[in-house]
């Protein structure tokens, strides 16, 4: 299929004012963001569908698209996938995620009143690559670039979720190693509580890494497909105290993160 084989639709304006315009460019991001994950491509009748939109006004916008190669055919049955130009500013873009979460956190960290912990995947550690410190005298503090094995701490067991039970398995052929008293050990028993994690996306460490400290997470993958976990570390003797406020924090931020990458 090319551009010249799709009906043409006679009800496009000739000139667009500063709003129709925006609206034109919220539509064609939408249009693309649905044929995000579509291999095989989609057909104008599936996309008008997934955003909701008139056929004639997503044929439109498809044609334009495809005349900067945004869009290409898929088949010979009416279908378009993701072009060489979306691959090619894919591949050229800077974007930090770490910069760009941080704001996020500074907002999180603000709320909770402690430390607040970015870290992403690598192998079977989570490593610290950006943090905002508690004002208290008596915090949790772990140095950027350090790694904690996933199955021991809230960051590593929330990233841990959004991982297939056969990655998971793969990443503990080695057996689980014991950091504290309170660490759990059994794979089965952790799988368990993987799978109560991927019901409410947010886990707990209570005293497994490190005595004295707790810890609240949750995670996300950026863009590229990276897993990244944000948790809050408090001293037990807090946590106890403020557990419950800290987890809804947590979820507020968990919720606008999730409200920015999935625009």
């Amino acid at each position: 299929m090319t551009k010249s084989d799709l009906p043409q639709s006679a009800d496009a304006p000739e000139n667009k004012t500063p709003r129709q315009g925006i609206q034109v460019i919220a539509r064609a991001a939408s249009i693309l963001r649905a044929l995000e994950n579509a291999d095989d491509g989609l057909s104008l009748g599936q996309i008008a569908k997934r955003v909701d939109l008139p056929r004639s006004t997503v044929q439109r916008i498809v044609n334009a698209l495809m005349d900067e190669n945004m869009l290409v055919s898929a088949s010979l049955n009416a279908r378009v996938m993701l072009g060489p130009t979306i691959l090619r500013l894919a591949s050229n873009t800077n974007f930090d995620f770490s910069t760009f979460v941080r704001p996020h956190l500074e907002a999180l960290a603000q709320s909770t009143g402690e430390t607040v912990d970015l870290s992403m995947q690598r192998g079977n550690k989570m490593v610290f690559v950006d943090q905002i410190a508690s004002s208290h005298r008596l915090s949790a503090l772990s140095a950027v670039g350090e790694g904690f094995l996933m199955h021991s701490c809230a960051n590593g067991k929330a990233a841990l979720s959004l991982m297939s039970n056969a990655e998971i398995e793969a990443l503990f052929t080695k057996g689980l190693a014991k950091d504290t008293k309170n660490t759990i050990t059994d794979v089965n028993k952790l799988m368990l509580e993987i799978e109560a994690v991927r019901g409410n996306y947010i886990a707990i460490d209570n005293d497994e890494h490190t005595d004295g400290i707790s810890a609240v997470g949750t995670a996300f993958k950026d863009p590229k497909g990276i897993i990244f976990a944000v948790s809050v570390p408090v001293p037990t003797v807090r946590f106890v105290r403020d557990k419950e406020h800290i987890i809804e924090s947590l979820v507020v931020f968990r919720e606008r993160m999730m409200a920015v990458l999935n625009r």
